[in-house]
């Protein structure tokens, strides 16, 4: 970077830093930015309802059936239903899953360290011994690798808490929709407000997960492990799938000579802030699975908008991407807001310089995502 564009990133980031200083947003204020996210989010609340009713159903009736190959019929199979599969005329549902296993690899939060607790793995080794109890094979399997079905159970309570993220995420963007349509909402700062008043109003909502087996029920994440949704499921997400997520096959070499990817998972910065539109448009990369989903959902004000633009439908996947972008910096200002030291509001100086000293962490973390594109788009 050039000393030129190096001065210029640091003005816009300390532009940004006094509008989050100001109550203001991450994504600056305009008609156009509050149209395109609104209009995207209903089209993400509309796919994360399905993402989230399927993993609810995973977790609570495929419960460690190893080879679920009817797991995203929701439990209503039709010939039809398999025929659109084959042919993908369908929602996605991979790319939820691709959302819980890198949750689960990166960790963080209370709900990985309960999974890694005595308690958890004692709790799971009950239902794996109810579960298998009449399946002299899967006994076997746990016999001669122990450690194996513990570990799909982990697995299982991450579709079950992802699955409980999403039911409280998608009707915040579902009434944000309504209130924008009833023209209540007209600013981002307003945008911002709606999710964060949204994610505060649950913070304190347990996370808790059991399974049935035979008449009887098991705990896996019982109440008393104190589980909740902002601090054991919210901000974990925003740490893996927002800022960290996975590098994708075809964009960086996997190959440890070729030093593309950093070997420490804390350093990771391919999430969906840092992501570049285009190559995350690609065949083959897991966002594209959800840039095709809300294509299918979006409103006809903000699908007339990208038809007026450069290449119009061609490139219609790049443009949900650069939205969604924009959208995922106002639930990210919900975010730290919400998490601020003291109230994200407060007049008194002291607690302001503590919230400014927290707000300047972000963005020396964002300072390489899009954050400063979004700023001129």
């Amino acid at each position: 970077m050039t000393p030129t564009a190096a001065t210029d990133t640091q003005q816009q980031l300390d532009t940004v830093f006094n509008a989050l200083q100001s109550g203001q947003a991450l994504l600056p204020d305009s008609p156009q930015n509050v149209m395109e996210v609104v209009g995207i989010l209903k089209s993400y609340g509309i796919v994360l309802q399905a993402y989230a009713e399927n993993l609810i159903y995973i977790a609570d009736h495929q419960f460690l059936v190893l080879f679920p190959f009817f797991k995203y019929f929701n439990g209503e199979f039709s010939w039809g239903k398999l025929w659109r599969h084959w042919f993908h005329d369908r929602i996605n549902f991979e790319y939820a899953e691709y959302c819980l296993r890198v949750m689960l690899w990166h960790g963080g939060g209370g709900l990985d360290a309960y999974l890694d607790s005595e308690e958890f793995v004692g709790l799971a080794k009950k239902a794996i011994a109810a579960k298998t109890a009449d399946n002299p094979m899967m006994r076997l399997l746990n016999y001669l690798f122990p450690e194996f079905l513990p570990e799909v159970v982990r697995q299982w309570a991450y579709y079950s808490g992802l699955g409980q993220f999403w039911t409280v995420m998608y009707p915040i963007f579902l009434t944000l929709s309504d209130e924008y349509d009833a023209g209540r909402i007209t600013t981002i700062s307003q945008v911002v407000a709606h999710i964060r008043n949204g994610l505060v109003a649950d913070a304190s909502k347990p996370i808790t997960y059991s399974v049935e087996i035979d008449g009887q029920t098991y705990d896996i994440l019982p109440a008393s492990a104190g589980l909740t949704f902002l601090m054991d499921t919210a901000v974990p997400y925003v740490e893996a799938i927002f800022l960290r997520g996975t590098p994708f096959f075809g964009t960086v070499s996997y190959n440890a000579q070729a030093q593309q990817i950093s070997p420490e998972q804390s350093e990771f910065g391919y999430g969906a802030l840092f992501a570049d539109p285009l190559p995350t448009g690609a065949a083959g990369i897991p966002p594209t699975l959800v840039m095709q989903d809300m294509r299918h959902y979006l409103p006809d004000y903000l699908l007339k908008f990208y038809q007026q633009k450069n290449r119009g439908e061609d490139d219609l996947r790049v443009k949900i991407c650069e939205t969604f972008q924009k959208s995922m910096f106002c639930v990210t200002t919900a975010a730290i807001t919400g998490l601020t030291p003291y109230p994200w509001d407060t007049t008194n100086s002291t607690e302001k310089e503590a919230n400014g000293e927290f707000y300047q962490a972000w963005l020396q973390r964002l300072q390489t995502s899009q954050l400063i594109t979004v700023q001129n788009t």
